[in-house]
């Protein structure tokens, strides 16, 4: 990435030339791009889509929309962890309550987003359309690294404009011996509440092919809009992520129940949201296995609030109560 800036490369030839159609193939094989010049969407290669041509107009605003959020993903035994809180910001103004920070892009895969939300919305939506494309070109899904290496070569010529996307792609592959499906809309469901969605490989879809993947389990992998491209077991993004880190480095371990995972995400969000701003509202939570994701009912973060301040109130109670039982122990 910082290649470029070092080597002072101007020229767009040279970008044709290091990433041409063979390299690409070897990086990621073997990963076909969208032909936009079939499509009609542009007159040159496929690059000359990614690569912006023109400087957006700076306007001048009564005030800076300053970002903020919390997203945050784990893994432990049980799966991955995803979770969010729902509260659009623009600088100081509340810009929405409820909107929805977990996209999932197929039945095993859901992206957090962090940044513009114009901006995560195009990317998640330009991100679908080219995992359904390979699906659809080679009858198996796109690994989950693979789909975060095509979304990093795709950010990375936006890299020092004013495009801010900060994806974390919170996915699980096939494990080794099962089947990794490329199924029609009707295999796959996706489905809110404490619904699951899962790929679905029948009898009468012969025709399909099915093959293991060779990235398989849990990923979790962070991407942001200058190509950086991060994997890790613990990853939190936004303005409420160093109070989120907080809650996670002291109760994450592998051995967490689905549970006790559930309640660490949901307390971490919480606790973000108490300090930070720019988040709030509610969290949104979703839970990946090699079954799919299932999403649980999104819930306020007033009633995490007053279940806090139960639980400090009975722990003071049991507080209370151990003291009074050894002052009578040794008056008895």
């Amino acid at each position: 990435m910082a290649l470029e800036d070092i080597c002072s490369i101007k020229d767009i030839s040279v970008y044709h030339k290091w990433f041409s159609s063979s390299s690409w193939e070897d990086t990621v094989s073997p990963l076909q791009m969208t032909d936009y010049r079939k499509c009609g969407l542009t007159g040159g290669g496929p690059l000359h889509f990614f690569i912006p041509t023109t400087h957006s107009v700076t306007v001048c605003r009564p005030f800076t929309l300053s970002h903020g959020t919390t997203t945050l993903g784990f893994i432990f035994q049980g799966g991955v962890i995803a979770a969010a809180d729902t509260r659009a910001s623009a600088g100081g103004l509340v810009a929405c309550p409820h909107v929805h920070k977990i996209t999932p892009i197929h039945s095993h895969l859901v992206v957090t987003s962090s940044g513009s939300g114009a901006d995560c919305m195009l990317w998640e939506r330009i991100l679908t359309r080219e995992i359904r494309l390979y699906q659809l070109r080679n009858k198996r899904r796109l690994s989950i690294r693979a789909t975060a290496k095509l979304l990093s070569f795709m950010l990375h010529p936006f890299k020092g404009t004013d495009v801010c996307v900060a994806l974390t792609l919170c996915g699980w592959d096939k494990e080794a011996g099962n089947t990794d499906c490329a199924t029609t809309p009707q295999d796959s469901s996706f489905l809110t509440g404490h619904s699951a969605s899962a790929a679905v490989c029948s009898q009468h879809d012969t025709t399909i092919g099915c093959s293991a993947s060779p990235n398989n389990g849990p990923h979790l992998i962070y991407v942001c809009s200058d190509g950086a491209r991060l994997e890790g077991d613990v990853i939190s993004v936004g303005s409420g992520s160093p109070y989120a880190y907080g809650i996670l480095d002291g109760g994450l371990n592998w051995n967490l129940s689905r549970e006790e995972a559930i309640s660490l995400a949901r307390e971490a969000v919480f606790r973000a949201t108490h300090r930070d701003a720019y988040s709030g509202n509610n969290v949104d939570l979703f839970h990946i296995t090699a079954q799919g994701w299932k999403q649980r009912e999104r819930e306020d973060l007033r009633d995490e609030y007053y279940r806090d301040m139960e639980r400090r109130a009975k722990a003071v109670e049991r507080k209370i109560d151990t003291q009074l039982t050894v002052c009578g122990q040794k008056l008895g």
